[in-house]
Parts: C-alpha cells; sequence; structure tokens
C-alpha cells in the first residue's frame, strides 16, 4: 500500500465501513473519476472523528484481500479467485521468490512462463499471472476443483437419466419392474453429487486462505533490495 494509491468509490465506502467500527459511518466525498489517495481518506476520516491509524488499517485490510471472487455450481464454491494490486514493481528476484512460495504453500511444482511482461505460474487448474500497471504489478491467483465439478455435474446427468427412464416406465406400465434400476440410478446420482459438494466447503476456504496468506506477505513486503557487492580487502 502507498500514498499513490488512488481508492474508487466502493473502496472508500468499504475502507469507512471497516474503520468506524460501529460509530456513525461519515458521507464521504465522491472520489470522482481519479478516485481518493490514503491521505485523502485520513483527512476525511479525521474531520468525522475517526482516527487516521483506522482509516489506514482499513485500508491496508483492503488491499490484502484484494477482489476476491468465487466461481459457484449450485451455490457452491467450484473456483476460488484472488486479484491483488501491488502498486509497485516486484524485482526478477522478487518474484523468483513468489515462484518458490507458490510451490510451498500449494505443494505443487508447476511450471513457469513468460508471454512478454506477463508472468505466470501454472499448475493443472491453479494458476498464478503477474501483469503490469500503469502504477505497478497486479497478481492474480485463481483455481477451480475440476474432479468435484465432474462428480456433480456426472450426478446430474445421472439424475436426469433416472428421471427419463422413470418416465419412460410410467408411459409404458413397466414402472414396477424398472422400480429397482431407477432406484439404484438414483442412489449412483445423489452420490456423486455428495462426493463432490462435501468437499468444497472445506477447500474452498482453505484455498481462500492460501491466497490471502500470498497477498498479506507481498502487501507488506519493502521491494526485495540486492546485497552490495563485497568489496576485496587490501
Amino acid at each position: 500500500m502507498t500514498a499513490d494509491r488512488r481508492y474508487n468509490e466502493d473502496e472508500v465506502a468499504a475502507i469507512f465501513r471497516s474503520a468506524a467500527e460501529g460509530s456513525p459511518s461519515p458521507a464521504p466525498q465522491s472520489p470522482g473519476d481519479e478516485g481518493l489517495t490514503l491521505p485523502d481518506l485520513q483527512v476525511i476520516g479525521r474531520e468525522v472523528g475517526i482516527p487516521p491509524e483506522a482509516v489506514a488499517q482499513a485500508a491496508h485490510a483492503l488491499d490484502v484481500r484484494g477482489q476476491g471472487a468465487s466461481r459457484t455450481l449450485l451455490g457452491l464454491p467450484i473456483g476460488v479467485e484472488r486479484t491483488i494490486v501491488l502498486n509497485r514493481w516486484l524485482t526478477d528476484a522478487e518474484w523468483d521468490l513468489l515462484v518458490v512460495e507458490l510451490r510451498e504453500v500449494f505443494n505443487a511444482r508447476g511450471t513457469v512462463t513468460s508471454h512478454g511482461s506477463l508472468r505466470e505460474w501454472r499448475n493443472g487448474n491453479l494458476h498464478a499471472l503477474l501483469e503490469p500497471t500503469p502504477t505497478g504489478h497486479r497478481l492474480r491467483l485463481r483455481t477451480r476443483k475440476g474432479d468435484a465439478r465432474a462428480s456433480i455435474v456426472g450426478g446430474l446427468m445421472m439424475l436426469g437419466v433416472t428421471a427419463a427412464v422413470t418416465v419412460a416406465g410410467a408411459a409404458g406400465g413397466s414402472l414396477g419392474n424398472a422400480v429397482p434400476g431407477i432406484v439404484f440410478l438414483a442412489a449412483a446420482g445423489l452420490g456423486l453429487i455428495a462426493n463432490g459438494a462435501l468437499r468444497l466447503p472445506n477447500w474452498a476456504r482453505l484455498r481462500g486462505r492460501q491466497m490471502e496468506g500470498i497477498a498479506a506477505r507481498l502487501t507488506d513486503a519493502a521491494p526485495a533490495v540486492p546485497p552490495s557487492p563485497t568489496v576485496p580487502q587490501d
């Protein structure tokens, strides 16, 4: 987080809600097209009785969380995403350290690729993309629980087959003979759905915590300074 970081209208509202902590929320001035910097927010907060430290902490928390998102299937989190705006440039050494951290946190080696100024670490459905913005780098982290999705979709398809068999049996007058097969198909379909669905909440929470931990370290860290060369003694 830097003094040059500008917050849009939604971010300003979120910062003051967090900083107020139960106090009457201020009605901040519109940030306009360019947004408001942290010093701007602290001035506004001081005018309504919110300490500058509280505003800074709320702004920092917003930066650490980044922009979170979840892809859902049947209301369940099938994918997790985080976007962290760094507002500074990562050095080559910091990118290398980030790759090491990604491999340790997610217990996956992955592969590193570069496309011009874009850098990416990928391991299956797990991606980390470092891309430039006008004010510095932005890191996008995203993942998807592919096996759980396949299990749920397979279960839904099996339930669809169950419904079709039931309708066909009823129309043909042979529903009684088809009941054992219908019960088996329905149980198998529900089992597949449960197998995928029950794992998703804990998986999504774990991935969210892992991504937020990476975001917290990056936003707290000072730019790396390479060691000074050793000067030989005379």
